[in-house]
């Protein structure tokens, strides 16, 4: 199994920027393709973006395409979302999320392990 802890969400300005941080422990953080993933009030989880294990791979949602980056330091077993030209529609709360499969997927579903949420406001 492993474990994961999110940091770095908070209230920021429409066309602002924020880091998110995603730690991990456990088994080793490099066998898993991990994702990043939003929810919220109201609404169903939905795919930020997602990337391989060795971060050769990635995968955005059209929505945040161009604006955010994902990324994962496995010396470190970090992985990271840099989201930048933040909107108002990007208010939500943050999951990062482990998926025990072999390839990346873009399905909540797919996921095996979660981490508590990290909640990021816009304000307009």
């Amino acid at each position: 199994q492993v474990q994961l802890v999110e940091s770095g969400g908070g209230l920021v300005q429409a066309g602002g920027s924020l880091r998110l941080s995603c730690a991990a422990s456990g088994r080793t953080f490099s066998y898993y393709p991990m994702g990043w993933f939003r929810q919220a009030p109201g609404k169903e989880r939905e795919f930020v973006a997602a990337i391989s294990k060795f971060g050769g791979t990635t995968y955005y949602a059209d929505s945040v395409k161009g604006r955010f980056t994902i990324s994962r330091d496995n010396a470190k077993n970090t992985l990271y979302l840099q989201m930048n030209s933040l909107e108002p529609e990007d208010t939500a709360v943050y999951y990062c999320a482990a998926d025990a499969s072999l390839v990346v997927h873009t399905a909540p579903a797919n996921y095996d392990y979660w981490g508590q949420g990290t909640q990021v406001t816009v304000s307009s």
